[in-house]
């Protein structure tokens, strides 16, 4: 994750100030959110940096203030992170956050995903709470290359959609759906509550 970089953790530093402020003011965040954004939201976000291979090209769907993909880019400078979002005020923050922080491992594209050209390239396609598991795997393993992988950060409800949404995912080409729970290791530090559970589905054909 972060580790004892300076230079890192400023970084994520940095980004949420923008979210506790910026974000508030346009509606990407609610104010009941602002003691929960450095543990919950931008730590739960970076550590799923645990499951993305080195030097990979991600895509985040749904960006929205960009939870999950710019906590993962300021975690791992190793990745090129692709931001899709639809809205545009979401896309100008995400622009603003971008600058500020003079992040050179991220774009933003301004799209649904399935308007995303190319598809079928992306070696990781993560999201956060977007949507119901079949809907985002018709949105995120067309994104992914064969072999690749769609990251879903989930709730509690992970092995319930699982099920529920195993055939639609066979049939859009993704394999048997697996949890993995990240940031285990770091359940002693007092600002990281709560690991993130992450629904992970290859590409398969």
């Amino acid at each position: 994750m972060f580790g004892a970089d300076d230079e890192r953790i400023a970084l994520a530093e940095g980004y949420v100030g923008l979210l506790s402020t910026i974000g508030i003011e346009r509606g990407l965040i609610g104010p009941r959110e602002v003691p929960r954004l450095w543990g919950r939201h931008v730590l739960g976000s970076a550590v799923v940096e645990e499951l993305i291979p080195a030097d990979a090209d991600v895509i985040d769907v749904g960006s929205g203030g960009g939870l999950p993909g710019i906590p993962l880019a300021i975690a791992r400078p190793d990745l090129w992170v692709t931001l899709v979002e639809p809205m545009q005020r979401r896309v100008d923050f995400l622009d603003e956050v971008i600058a500020a922080l003079g992040l050179r491992n991220v774009e933003v594209l301004r799209a649904r995903a399935e308007e995303v050209d190319p598809k079928g390239k992306a070696d990781v396609v993560v999201s956060r709470a977007v949507a119901p598991l079949g809907k985002l795997a018709g949105w995120c393993l067309p994104l992914a290359r064969v072999g690749g992988l769609m990251l879903a950060v989930k709730g509690q409800s992970a092995g319930e959609e699982i099920a529920r949404d195993a055939k639609l995912v066979r049939r859009l080409g993704g394999g048997p759906a697996a949890i993995e729970v990240c940031g285990e290791s770091k359940l002693s530090d007092p600002v990281f509550p709560v690991p993130a559970t992450v629904v992970v589905i290859e590409r398969v054909r």
